[in-house]
């Protein structure tokens, strides 16, 4: 069994104990520290910080932890604390910026197609503000887009995942004939197989805006393409220039 490395550790711990506090304080706590759309008025910059140590409940604290101790031990063992911390927030980071980035798209196309059809866009944001819709853009959003819409503006992101998915793709790239298993699919799949197949899945979904058994499911799915895509950014480059461990030291 891997042996749990200090700063996996340590980051475990602090997700805990954000989870503990936001069940003890409640929504004010996720009103605070979760990821808001930037025009949405409870959005703070330090946000895009905070929302990785933020959870939903307790499976979705349980498994990310899981994830970060299986995947993240072994890769700080490899490269040592700092190197490791750097890639994670990185990732979180990356995360962060590509699903503010979808959420900006989704968010400005339907104000356009509103606003191309009589209303203003001062109206429609100072109504989403107040966390309230005018039944009426249902006339002209396809119910996909209203939905997008919506959840955009009105719903914070939370989670460890996105930084997870970074990690998951740095696991792939220095133990790609390793086998990994899914607990609803206990097949062993290696690696370099088992993580790009999960991104493509989440592209999937995140592009037909549904989960796997139909219906919204809350997931961003974008955020873990973000993570995903910034570690293996952050992979490439240091394979191509042969990236010196010493600079961490």
């Amino acid at each position: 069994m891997m042996r749990i490395t200090e700063t996996v550790k340590q980051l475990i711990i602090i997700n805990i104990l954000f989870f503990i506090g936001s069940l003890v304080i409640g929504d004010a706590a996720i009103n605070l520290l979760a990821l808001h759309y930037p025009e949405n008025p409870d959005f703070k910059i330090w946000q895009i910080f905070t929302y990785m140590f933020m959870h939903g409940g307790v499976s979705h604290i349980l498994f990310n932890m899981l994830g970060l101790w299986m995947f993240g031990s072994l890769l700080e063992q490899m490269w040592g604390a700092k190197k490791f911390i750097f890639f994670y927030i990185s990732c979180g980071l990356g995360a962060a910026a590509l699903h503010l980035g979808i959420n900006y798209f989704s968010v400005h196309n339907a104000i356009d197609i509103l606003v191309d059809n009589g209303f203003k866009e001062s109206d429609i944001l100072a109504t989403l503000a107040q966390g309230k819709y005018d039944t009426r853009w249902a006339e002209f959003l396809s119910q996909l887009q209203m939905s997008n819409f919506m959840g955009a503006y009105l719903s914070p992101m939370l989670g460890a995942s996105g930084a997870l998915y970074g990690i998951q793709v740095a696991f792939a790239f220095m133990f790609p004939n390793v086998e990994l298993m899914m607990i609803f699919l206990p097949i062993p799949i290696k690696a370099k197989y088992f993580v790009p197949g999960l991104l493509a899945l989440d592209l999937f979904l995140g592009l037909k805006g549904q989960s796997i058994f139909g219906g919204g499911d809350g997931i961003a799915h974008f955020a873990h393409l973000g993570g995903a895509l910034i570690g293996f950014l952050m992979m490439w480059y240091w394979k191509k220039n042969q990236y010196n461990n010493r600079r961490w030291n």
